[in-house]
């Protein structure tokens, strides 16, 4: 009987393990399919991983590393005041209140006039945002894209949350409840080309293999009396060209391309001037940069007609400018680790050859480095350019 015993205990022990480990698999085949295929509990994990990773960055700091004060304080001027011209510059920043500044400055750093920007003073009644994005306190978000304009007003982008109008004693001229951010273009005839977004919060059977919560990058052209003249989705513009690829680069399934999120990061949307000698391009086009796909696209706005690309010579670029009709700078972030640091680049690219050349890269001995953002501006533009250099003039139009 206790051989009988023993052998009934074994058979019980194997039974038990190959439960266990059917369990297991089964247990395991289901998490990968639900991953693949976002099934339950997909959702309810990702948005608790989401809380959890957003709790512990709370605690270890109440505030986002874009609005930690700087230790480095002290003005730097470096500039040959017989080339310089005398002008005024804008700059935007996040105060040590936590209030946002536009701030119109002189050639030695000191202020002229300044902004002093609240959300809630500005926007104070939001309700084309979610509850849960508005900011609760100040700074909340920063100031991403501005311009001045011809009246001595400021118009910007409260990033992400929308486009604003303030005379120069800080009255709300106007409001467009539009996600915008990042860039505004003040185009010839005055209109403002500013990036825009859409937050999807399921999948849309129109681009395929989106799924579930995605970003729609869209052009605006908005009038200096705050009115969308224009709305074009970006996602529909590399579908109507036939760029279908360039939606799915960021997508991490082999098989069944699957992809969601900030797939392409829109961040910067300008004009090609009438100032400028025409080439390639012509007057009008409308140059878009797509951060998160590497690649910079110029379109023919009267028929959205892709007149140039170039995608992968630059690594999470901003702020691409037309220098002539056969020529742009790039702000290269090149967020990299390469022999000797990482260095930004300020690239030239010739479209005709769509050869690009290093025009300026950092070093050890001066350190150039921006991991994301940034932006650059020509003060003496290449020979040849056909550019007429606009000077920026605030006279008394800024007393508020």
């Amino acid at each position: 009987m206790n051989t009988d015993k023993s052998e009934k205990d074994g058979s019980d022990i194997v039974a038990k393990i190959l439960f266990s480990f059917s369990l297991g698999f089964l247990v395991f085949a289901y998490g990968y399919f639900a991953h693949k295929f976002q099934l339950f509990p997909h959702g309810f994990l990702e948005n608790a991983a989401q809380g959890m990773s957003k709790v512990g960055r709370e605690v270890t700091d109440q505030r986002s590393w874009l609005y930690k004060p700087t230790q480095v304080t002290e003005k730097v001027a470096k500039y040959d005041a017989s080339r310089a011209h005398n002008a005024l510059s804008m700059t935007t920043s996040v105060g040590e209140d936590n209030k946002r500044y536009v701030r119109i400055i002189d050639m030695k750093g000191n202020t002229v006039h300044e902004w002093k920007i609240s959300w809630g003073e500005v926007w104070p009644n939001a309700t084309h945002i979610p509850q849960s994005e508005i900011p609760k306190e100040d700074p909340g978000t920063h100031i991403h894209g501005a311009v001045i304009m011809g009246n001595g007003d400021v118009v910007f982008n409260f990033e992400h949350l929308g486009l604003v109008r303030l005379n120069p004693c800080g009255d709300v001229v106007w409001r467009l409840p539009y996600r915008t951010h990042h860039s505004i273009f003040q185009d010839d005839v005055g209109d403002l080309w500013v990036s825009g977004q859409i937050n999807h919060d399921d999948a849309d059977p129109s681009i395929p293999n989106y799924k579930g919560a995605f970003i729609e990058p869209t052009l605006l052209k908005v009038s200096p009396q705050g009115k969308i003249l224009l709305e074009k989705s970006v996602i529909e513009l590399l579908q109507e060209n036939n760029l279908h690829s360039l939606l799915y680069m960021t997508a991490e399934d082999d098989i069944f391309m699957s992809t969601g999120g900030d797939t392409l990061h829109l961040n910067d949307v300008e004009v090609f001037p009438t100032d400028m000698n025409e080439g390639l391009f012509k007057y009008g086009d409308v140059m878009v940069s797509l951060r998160n796909i590497n690649a910079i696209l110029v379109f023919d706005p009267t028929t959205w007609k892709v007149r140039y690309k170039s995608i992968g010579a630059f690594l999470r670029q901003h702020d691409p400018d037309f220098i002539d009709g056969n020529t742009i700078s790039i702000y290269d972030n090149n967020s990299i680790a390469q022999q000797g640091g990482r260095h930004s680049r300020i690239l030239l690219e010739a479209v005709d050859s769509q050869r690009t050349t290093s025009h300026f890269t950092g070093s050890k001995e001066k350190p150039f480095f921006s991991a994301i953002m940034g932006k650059h501006q020509w003060l003496i533009l290449p020979i040849n350019s056909g550019h007429a250099i606009k000077r920026l003039f605030l006279p008394q139009m800024l007393r508020g």
